[in-house]
Order: C-alpha cells, then sequence, then structure tokens
C-alpha cells in the first residue's frame, strides 16, 4: 500500500498502526507529509498524522481514502498578550530555555528575551516559537527593541531560517541558506514598538522550478495595513533542502541585548 508514482497530494505514508474507536469503526492512523510546488516537490510542515477508515473484507483490511483538510480551528486566530506567568505549552525553544533568557514576569504583560547567541545561526539562540500547522498563514508580533534587536523568525534549523529583525531605528529582512547569509531588504522607521509580520502565500506552479509557497515579511501599521519587504521562496525552508522530518516553526528571538515582546498572534488561513 503506498502512493508512491500517484498524483496524491499526500505521500510518503508509512508508520501506521490499525485502531479501532468506541463505535466499533476501524481506522488506519499512519504519517504522511504533503508536498507542494514543481518536480519533485517540496514539503514544509514535517510529518503529519493523517486518518484512513478500515473495512474488513474476508478478515482482510481494506484502506479507504484518507481524511484530509484544515487542522482543527482552522481560520481562528491563536493570539498570546503574555499576560500569565507561565508560558502556555504550545511554546517551545531550541534545545533550552532558561528563566533568565525567557520570562513573562519581568515586564508585565510582556514576554522578555534576552540574548544567548549573536544570531539565528548559533546553536545556543533566544528563541520562543510555536509549530506551524496550515500550508497559508500569517503570523504578527509588537516588538520593543529599545534595548537590543531581535525579532520574528521562521526556522528551520541554523542553517535555514528567514526573519526580520528590529533595531536601532531599522528593520532587516534576512535569509539564511545553507553557507549563504544575505540581506534581502532594509529600512529605516520610528523608534520604539513596532508590528513585524510574515505571510506564507500558495505559489501555483508554472513549471518544475516552482516552489511550495512565498513567505512574505514586512512592518505592519496601527491601522492593519501591511508593507512588505521582502517576499522569499519558501523551497529553501523545506525537508527537502534542509533535511530533517520536523517542519517550519514560527517565533520570536533576541539577537543581542534584551528584546520585548507584547503579543504574538498566528492565524491559519484556508
Amino acid at each position: 500500500m503506498t502512493h508512491r508514482s500517484t498524483g496524491h497530494p499526500i505521500q510518503n505514508t508509512g508508520h501506521a498502526d490499525l485502531v479501532q474507536a468506541r463505535d466499533g469503526s476501524w481506522w488506519m492512523v499512519l504519517l504522511g507529509v504533503r508536498p507542494r510546488g514543481g518536480t519533485p516537490g517540496w514539503h514544509v510542515l514535517g510529518r503529519e498524522t493523517f486518518l484512513a477508515p478500515v473495512t474488513w473484507v474476508d478478515a482482510w483490511p481494506v484502506v479507504g481514502e484518507f481524511v484530509s483538510g484544515a487542522p482543527a480551528g482552522s481560520g481562528a486566530v491563536s493570539r498570546d498578550d503574555f499576560d500569565l506567568a507561565e508560558l502556555r505549552p504550545y511554546w517551545i525553544s531550541v534545545r533550552s530555555r532558561s528563566a533568565d533568557s525567557c520570562t513573562t514576569k519581568e515586564r508585565p504583560g510582556w514576554l522578555t528575551l534576552r540574548a544567548r547567541g549573536a544570531s539565528l545561526d548559533d546553536a545556543d539562540v533566544a528563541f520562543l516559537g510555536r509549530r506551524v500547522q496550515h500550508l497559508r498563514w500569517r503570523a504578527r508580533t509588537l516588538i520593543d527593541p529599545t534595548r537590543g534587536s531581535g525579532g520574528l523568525a521562521v526556522r528551520l534549523d541554523e542553517r535555514h531560517h528567514y526573519e526580520i529583525e528590529a533595531a536601532d531605528g531599522r528593520v532587516r529582512v534576512i535569509a539564511r541558506i545553507g553557507s549563504l547569509r544575505t540581506v534581502a531588504a532594509e529600512r529605516a522607521v520610528p523608534a520604539g514598538p513596532l508590528a513585524l509580520g510574515v505571510h506564507a502565500d500558495d505559489l501555483p506552479p508554472k513549471d518544475a522550478r516552482s516552489g511550495p509557497d512565498t513567505l512574505s515579511f514586512g512592518i505592519e501599521t496601527e491601522d492593519g495595513a501591511f508593507t512588505v519587504l521582502a517576499a522569499l521562496d519558501g523551497r529553501y525552508l523545506s525537508t527537502e533542502v534542509a533535511g530533517g522530518f520536523t517542519g517550519r516553526v514560527i517565533g520570536m528571538y533576541a539577537a543581542t541585548g534584551e528584546v520585548h515582546f507584547d503579543w504574538f498572534a498566528y492565524e491559519g488561513r484556508p
């Protein structure tokens, strides 16, 4: 049983288990990926969990069509105003997270990150993120970089990440792809807190070279208008390029000094 050499949107199926629900129905729980773009396809969410109905014919399991679709709560905005003493359980960090480098207790209603590494290129970095769950999404945060530098990043590992960083009255979009690191855009901004954002949008395949999506990084005004500073090819933040199997993480980081974040919002889009 395989989806190999087919046009099915779910590929690399495997690691399956048969389970029986309380109503007596049978299901197969398995892993798979959803590649997009041109040939050979790029998947960016890592290995996901899927369900397929199972019927029994002559004592043999017959697997039906996969149950797919948007994750539960798709389209809803998940927002954290950092008003709790402890972080919510969906937040993850790189390797370790000390109370000194990541806390909501120092400045009430704000997340405080203190830099540990010089950038997201370092193995030890002050980073707080959540897993990307949708093919189309957007994330936003309000940052106060008065006493340091940091921003909003989409990360796979130390060698594959895109970010928008604020410091000293300027913002810049940085792309790290393997051994290459470049500043894709830079702009002056007023001093003080500002809203940073990133949008992930479909990129309909034009040919075999088309990537899976476009990641647009920019700044947001108080009325919600979004100004794109750079739009980057999403294929370079995919498993096919970076390796691994866990998928993208979107989150906040501190590169130097001390950086504060008032809120973070993530929205899956149909």
